[in-house]
């Protein structure tokens, strides 16, 4: 097996390119490919600070390593969420990439600053683990882009997640998520600009790259993410994927070639209704935003114009804003 660029021994092969890549030929396609990414969907430009969300996965570590190495000021930002061990060690890996080189690592706790982590106020507040995780971590992101002044936020989302994603919003026809189904959301109504260079790259590509790269990464995948949904979305692509390599890319990049323009009126519509939430200040559909109603209710602190505001407002995309960080 030979590299396609200098004809030395491969150490990997990508399918979906039909091309085999030596280590420093498959290391510079991962960094070429985010900056195809950021240039075609005009994420960043230079000086920009950006805010990388970081769990210690190998897809966010790789993406703070590749933004660094195409010189870009990025600092790291990684949420504590009480998720026992497995948050003992994402945490660990966050702050052994940071301490190696050198750089900036803002740490926020759930349970230190809010009361709660995710088993107990997922169980409090009767939602999904994955819905409450999801839902604290993007509040948390969008805060702390703010309050820091980023000019971007970067999450380590690739191929494999936007694509599972996106199936299974076409699945329910979930026209408000289709329409913010794009690898930027531009700032506006409080929140940050958010970005997501890792679009063109999938799930091994990132784990070879931190293998390559001498990148240590949380393997283990989160205990309370079992039932997903999007893991079973993930299965059933990557089913099709083996059989016909490059399905995943065709099916995503499809859509945003030919669809996503689609249900921009929607997005529209729902940024238009936006207020702010009359405790935290952030953006939210009604007086009191999800994720101050979440800490409430996990926290035994209910007050009754909160649960007044729950009654009278569904939760809608100001709690799925965007996704949360990845592996």
């Amino acid at each position: 097996m030979k590299c396609r660029v200098c004809r030395q021994p491969a150490v990997i092969d990508v399918r979906r390119h039909n091309a085999n890549f030596c280590e420093e030929h498959f290391v510079r396609l991962c960094r070429d490919q985010v900056v195809k990414a950021i240039e075609a969907f005009e994420m960043l430009s230079p000086g920009d600070r950006v805010l990388v969300a970081v769990s210690g996965g190998k897809d966010s570590l790789a993406l703070w390593d590749i933004l660094l190495a195409l010189g870009y000021e990025v600092d790291g930002l990684y949420l504590g969420l009480g998720i026992g061990d497995y948050s003992e060690g994402s945490g660990h890996h966050a702050r052994e990439f940071a301490a190696a080189r050198g750089l900036r690592l803002l740490e926020v706790d759930l349970r230190s600053e809010h009361g709660f982590g995710i088993p107990d106020g997922s169980r409090a507040a009767n939602r999904p683990p994955c819905s409450a995780c999801g839902l604290s971590k993007r509040h948390l992101f969008d805060r702390s882009a703010r309050d820091g002044d980023y000019d971007a936020l970067a999450t380590g989302h690739n191929l494999d997640d936007e694509a599972a994603v996106l199936f299974g919003n076409v699945l329910r026809w979930e026209g408000e998520y289709l329409a913010r189904q794009m690898p930027v959301l531009p700032a506006g109504n409080g929140f940050p600009r958010k970005v997501k260079p890792l679009v063109r790259l999938g799930e091994r590509e990132t784990a070879a790259y931190c293998v390559l790269r001498g990148i240590d990464y949380q393997v283990e995948e989160c205990p309370m993410a079992a039932g997903n949904r999007h893991l079973g979305y993930k299965a059933a692509l990557n089913a099709v994927e083996a059989q016909s390599p490059g399905t995943r890319h065709a099916f995503y990049f499809g859509f945003l070639d030919r669809a996503a323009d689609l249900f921009r009126s929607q997005m529209a519509e729902v940024d238009q209704g936006l207020g702010t939430c009359a405790t935290c200040g952030s953006p939210a559909n009604g007086e009191v935003c999800a994720f101050c109603r979440l800490v409430d209710r996990a926290t035994g602190d209910r007050d009754p114009t909160h649960d007044a505001a729950v009654r009278r407002v569904p939760v809608r995309l100001e709690s799925r804003q965007a996704d949360g960080v990845p592996g």
